[in-house]
């Protein structure tokens, strides 16, 4: 990978001492004892990034750092990208999106209602995202969870007939799928910009795709933004596509993450699709969310 032989020196920086666990589920790993806030040494770096492919989910904890470091930290794995709401950028940090159900004066100050259908993070580019970073700033008393469904393991579960009828097809993913669904139930949801509508015009990527690292196959759809398969007529592109929703995100394949103060959950969206489970109304809840850009999807 790049982002290995890109590394900065670092023959002075110490090698960390820290623990990477199995969780109790399907998938995904914690990472124990590991400071972001120091310098990282390669060896360490390698250790993180092969956890990640091998785990997809990551949760890193007690992590007390700065938004900077946050990107710092991101970077290391590639190009970040830009959520096309930047209204709800951090201030200061462009590659920051604050991901949040708090106002202030009335107004938001984050995109509250992120993560409410099951998706894979900017699935709706050209390249969608390699992984995506949440770094816990606020959280609820209550509520607050996040769910994650490995697409490696929907995919090996699928009937052979059904695995081949999917090898060739591809679908259509829009940012713009279900926006006018999610502004009648948030209107705080901005109006999109011609310059915003043009940064995210629709993209047509496989239903199965390859992990460029690993080889391994994964269902490559999502009922946020996955809008048809392409060359089939209306119906059968819907039904087909349901079924597909279906069967990605079954309980079997699912990893619930409870938060706790500081955690950093890195997630691989070449792998898994991902949801939240929703906050209470009278509950407040702050993440800064970091995006790594990936590969055009084969």
């Amino acid at each position: 990978m790049s982002a290995l032989l890109d590394s900065p020196p670092v023959s002075e920086v110490p090698i960390q001492d820290f623990d990477i666990r199995r969780l109790p589920a399907p998938f995904g790993a914690e990472v124990l004892g590991l400071d972001l806030a120091r310098p990282l040494h390669a060896a360490d770096f390698a250790r993180l990034h092969r956890a990640h492919l091998d785990h997809h989910v990551l949760v890193l904890r007690d992590q007390r750092i700065t938004p900077a470091q946050q990107v710092a930290f991101s970077r290391r794995f590639g190009p970040l990208q830009i959520h096309v709401q930047k209204k709800f950028q951090l201030a200061g940090h462009p590659e920051v999106l604050v991901v949040s159900n708090i106002r202030e004066n009335g107004e938001p100050i984050g995109l509250g209602d992120a993560g409410h259908f099951w998706h894979s993070d900017l699935s709706y580019k050209e390249k969608p995202s390699l992984g995506s970073l949440l770094h816990a700033q606020e959280l609820p008393r209550v509520g607050g969870d996040t769910l994650f469904a490995d697409q490696h393991a929907a995919y090996e579960a699928l009937p052979d007939a059904l695995k081949s009828r999917l090898a060739t097809l591809r679908a259509e993913h829009s940012y713009l799928a279900r926006y006018d669904e999610l502004r009648a139930r948030n209107p705080w949801r901005p109006a999109l910009t011609q310059a915003q509508l043009d940064e995210v015009r629709p993209v047509v990527h496989p239903v199965v795709r390859t992990h460029p690292e690993t080889g391994r196959k994964a269902l490559f759809v999502s009922e946020h933004f996955t809008t048809r398969i392409v060359g089939l007529p209306g119906h059968e592109s819907r039904a087909l596509l349901d079924q597909l929703f279906a069967a990605s995100v079954q309980p079997a394949f699912q990893l619930r993450h409870r938060w706790q103060p500081h955690d950093i959950v890195f997630w691989d969206n070449r792998s898994v699709v991902h949801l939240a489970a929703g906050t209470p109304d009278t509950e407040r809840r702050k993440l800064y969310r970091t995006t790594i850009e990936g590969d055009t999807p084969f």
